[in-house]
């Protein structure tokens, strides 16, 4: 097929209703569930995946866009989590090279102590890694650390411990390995809300009903097997399994504060491995621009757009200005964002976040609902294998083995220039600069403060199936993350850019800038 209507979304409706027999139904768009269609549909099988809004709209775009085994398990003790995601993390390089990159963290060390402890730490941590080590950790002298970290308070600092983790964009790699399943044979559609689920005679679920939510059409689908992983909404689905299921999710808060570059000026991120909740804050560089966080808030609800709480935010300005030497104030933030980590309900009511486990879990319903949730992004790929051969091990599907371990994501490529910002297309590149030649106002950027093109936003709707403003600004081109006001500024061009290439009115595009300032608003720090 034409590659330029495979991700058509006409193309994608079709399939469904030229498809009366799925074997597998996977409910979510998030890493969790895009991993899982990748697996299921490189195996062979018949693979649909329906998400309500867009693919990592939830916790899966808001991550601490950290590719990592986990430093903090390790300090808990827990080996194997770490030396599975340290595994993982390696496949994810080479696999997705043109979005996962090798970056260099240092820890400063402001105890003799300290140093001696978080060395001797790394080196487990390296160990663990084995063949797919990003390289060694070493300690480094206070004068090393501070030509490496030029904003690092250097009062009482003894020197530095330097080691290797994975960095990526979050929602690029969802939409990238969408495009991946679709190429691979998998019908993938956004905007495409699950309302109820068939079953059988048996009370088997074999089925679920959905609506377009763009169109408002309902169809009911048939599968063999269907899949819940829909993260912190998994609940929802459990309950509409079983109206009496209890809460198997407790959802846990991380905030994140996005800053301009010259807060950290240099090639390294920072790891502060001791803040007064117990865990470890990251300073990370991100699309030229700072990543900082995170927080760990247990909720009581989730919800789409999580707010961040005044407390978190904080939190994060005062551990990190513990350690800058240059002031970050509210007014320097950029972009804030929050995400949920869909926990494991803990039995005995705890209200410790840190303890409760982080690594996956399947749950299979008396109904055959089999529920993936847990993880995180770092292990997509492991939690999708287990989960496919869970279904195989209940003969709902022919066995067959897992494909993914060497599978090439798309635009995945060996030579990766980071001095470009199209880097994190990959081999699409060639695509966006084709429709500059066709077009070159295509090549004029979104605004005076960012390096972003209109020719990114005709991609997002052409070849991505970004939907909406918030689909381009929020998870295909990240301007709503990176710089809140400008995302701001450029809606209404940006809603004319879609409202042309969809075939759309007025009164859409006016409904859309609606939307999408509501939403932007909670991404701005008053």
């Amino acid at each position: 097929m034409n590659k330029s209507i495979l991700f058509k979304r006409e193309t994608l409706i079709s399939q469904l209703e030229s498809t009366k027999n799925w074997d597998v139904i996977i409910i979510g768009g998030g890493a969790t569930g895009l991993g899982v269609a990748l697996d299921c549909t490189t195996r062979g099988y018949k693979t649909l995946l329906l998400e309500q809004v867009d693919f990592a709209k939830g916790t899966s775009s808001r991550s601490t866009k950290l590719v990592h085994g986990g430093v903090r398990y390790l300090a808990q003790g827990n080996i194997d989590l770490v030396r599975e995601a340290l595994y993982e993390r390696g496949l994810m390089l080479k696999n997705a090279s043109h979005l996962v990159s090798n970056q260099s963290f240092i820890i400063p060390n402001y105890r003799w102590w300290d140093n001696f402890f978080y060395t001797v730490g790394m080196k487990v941590y390296d160990f663990l890694a084995g063949k797919l080590s990003f390289g060694k950790s070493v300690r480094i002298k206070k004068s090393e650390t501070i030509s490496r970290l030029s904003t690092l308070k250097v009062a009482k600092l003894k020197g530095g411990v330097v080691y290797h983790d994975g960095q990526f964009d979050d929602s690029r790699l969802a939409v990238n390995i969408a495009q991946t399943c679709i190429e691979h044979g998998a019908t993938v559609l956004n905007h495409f809300e699950v309302k109820n689920l068939q079953k059988d005679s048996k009370g088997l679920v074999n089925g679920v009903v959905a609506i377009d939510k763009e169109s408002n059409t309902e169809y009911t689908l048939n599968a063999k097997a269907v899949i819940n992983a829909t993260g912190v909404f998994s609940d929802d689905i459990l309950q509409m399994d079983d109206a009496t299921a209890e809460n198997s999710i407790r959802p846990s808060q991380g905030i994140h504060l996005v800053f301009d570059k010259s807060f950290l000026p240099g090639n390294d991120a920072i790891m502060i491995p001791k803040t007064d909740d117990g865990r470890v804050l990251f300073l990370v560089p991100w699309h030229n621009r700072v990543v900082v966080g995170t927080t760990d808030t247990l909720l009581d609800s989730h919800s789409l757009e999580p707010k961040p709480l005044d407390k978190e935010i904080e939190f994060v300005l005062e551990t990190a200005n513990r350690y800058l030497n240059k002031r970050a104030d509210k007014d320097d933030v950029l972009s804030i964002f929050a995400g949920l980590r869909p926990l494991a309900a803990p039995k005995d009511k705890s209200e410790k976040t840190k303890e409760i486990s982080r690594s996956h879990k399947i749950i299979v319903s008396d109904s055959e609902l089999i529920t993936i949730t847990g993880g995180k992004w770092t292990t997509y790929r492991r939690m999708a294998q287990d989960t496919v051969n869970k279904m195989i091990a209940m003969n709902k599907l022919p066995d067959a083995n897992c494909k993914t371990q060497d599978l090439l994501i798309h635009g995945s490529n060996g030579t990766v220039d980071r001095n470009n910002h199209l880097y994190i297309y990959g081999t699409d590149q060639k695509g966006i600069a084709a429709l500059v030649k066709e077009n070159s106002v295509l090549g004029e950027n979104l605004h005076p403060r960012l390096e972003f093109t209109k020719a990114e936003v005709i991609w997002a709707v052409r070849q991505e199936m970004a939907r909406s403003i918030e689909d381009v600004l929020a998870r295909r081109v990240r301007v709503l993350f990176l710089d809140a006001k400008a995302a701001v500024e450029i809606a209404p061009m940006v809603g004319e850019l879609l409202r042309a290439e969809l075939s759309q009115t007025i009164d859409w595009r006016a409904k859309q800038i609606e939307d999408f300032l509501e939403i932007a608003e909670q991404y701005i720090l008053k």
